[in-house]
């Protein structure tokens, strides 16, 4: 496991990669019947005469792996990943076989003059499928723990 990052350890273009994660249709599906139950997600019969053309993961899905990733390696802050805000965007459909992966950019670091004990980085990670292809595109600002004040 990589040793956690502080906010003292950020600096702006330095690049972080989660490991890989394959998407099953059980999984599309599941996700879906639970929180976006939209005939897209959950029938290919559906799925194909849609926009998508087949069936596609929820974009909260792929949110959700992302997360995931992040919070497995990808993106080893010390005292976790504390998300203050995000601007997501959708980029192409996940489907069923995809391997996605997340690499994230460190944008820029602020220390907070009120609490020098932590600050805030802006981060952009990109979740790619195996081609390399943008699925997602997530902008977070993030709280940081610094390694002292």
């Amino acid at each position: 496991m990589t040793e956690p990052l502080y906010l003292d350890d950020l600096k702006p273009g330095m690049q972080m990669e989660s490991p890989a994660f394959t998407v099953t249709e059980g999984d599309i599906r599941r996700f879906a019947s639970e929180f976006d139950p939209q005939p897209f997600h959950l029938d290919e019969t559906a799925a194909k005469a849609s926009i998508f053309g087949g069936l596609a993961a929820s974009g909260w899905h792929t949110a959700a792996i992302t997360m995931r990733l992040l919070a497995s390696g990808g993106l080893p802050l010390a005292g976790g990943i504390i998300g203050m805000s995000v601007e997501i965007s959708w980029l192409k459909p996940v489907r069923p076989g995809d391997v996605l992966r997340v690499v994230s950019t460190v944008q820029q670091v602020q220390r907070s003059k009120s609490k020098p004990t932590q600050g805030i980085a802006t981060v952009m990670s990109e979740t790619q499928d195996e081609f390399g292809e943008v699925v997602q595109r997530l902008v977070s600002k993030l709280l940081v723990q610094a390694r002292d004040a």
